[in-house]
């Protein structure tokens, strides 16, 4: 299996929910549609809310790597609804 190689990092370590969540849809939402991001978050409440709360918004969750002391979470930005491929 190939890994995709993330358009964007965001370190949110030490970063409590919600504003793990909200900094995480503020940066995906400058991105081009289509771009992963990689979100480093914290056990606990970051890495059990975070990706539900992203997915409810309707991005793709494609991997979540344990690092021992943190999460790595790579999002996709959806691809614009309407748009021509």
């Amino acid at each position: 299996m190939t890994l995709a190689i993330p358009d964007s990092q965001l370190d949110l370590r030490g970063t409590p929910c919600p504003l793990s969540f909200v900094r995480t849809k503020i940066r995906l939402e400058k991105m081009p549609p289509g771009s992963l991001l990689e979100v480093w978050l914290d056990p606990g409440e970051p890495i059990e809310q975070v990706p539900d709360s992203l997915r409810m918004e309707g991005y793709g969750i494609e991997q979540i790597d344990d690092r021992s002391d943190f999460f790595a979470l790579h999002v996709r930005r959806p691809m614009l609804e309407g748009a021509d491929c």
